[in-house]
């Protein structure tokens, strides 16, 4: 299996400390999405959906480690009960709002990812699709003070 990042993610975010750990801590934050010109066809109606499903690669997380200790709880879990970005494949994903596309580039607000993170795929978020019925858990977050909003990052995960 083989995976090519298919393009660029551009942020305010220079270095791992200090951003936002999910996209609802980066109310009002802006980025853009470039892709490789040769696929901008691919981006034809998106602009019809008001948020986007964006997967990429963590390029600048340490070595993967099977158990962490998540921004949001002092308490080591899992790596795959947590978000963080030392995984075996380093995939990340997050939910941005789309503010327009324009040829190969998709502006966004609310980014939480690094500059010049490699993107890996681009799918609209339907929420039909993509939101699960019934009775939701959370796990461990259940906990949780909700402190995503304003927790920032550290070099933990470096």
């Amino acid at each position: 299996m083989q995976i090519s990042a298919i393009g660029t993610i551009e942020s305010p975010f220079i270095e791992l400390s200090d951003m936002p750990i999910q996209p609802g801590g980066a109310t009002g934050m802006r980025g853009r999405i470039v892709l490789e010109p040769e696929l901008a066809e691919g981006l034809a109606d998106l602009g019809g959906f008001s948020h986007i499903i964006v997967l990429y690669h963590f390029h600048r997380a340490g070595e993967a480690k099977l158990t962490v200790v998540p921004f949001l709880d002092p308490a080591p879990h899992g790596v795959f009960a947590t978000r963080a970005p030392t995984r075996p494949n380093k995939i990340g994903l997050s939910i941005l709002k789309l503010i327009r596309v324009n040829d190969n580039c998709i502006d966004v607000d609310n980014i939480d990812i690094l500059n010049g993170t490699p993107l890996l795929d681009v799918k609209p978020y339907v929420p039909e699709f993509d939101q699960p019925g019934g009775c939701i858990r959370t796990g461990w977050l259940e906990d949780n003070d909700n402190s995503s909003l304003a927790t920032r990052s550290d070099r933990r995960f470096a």
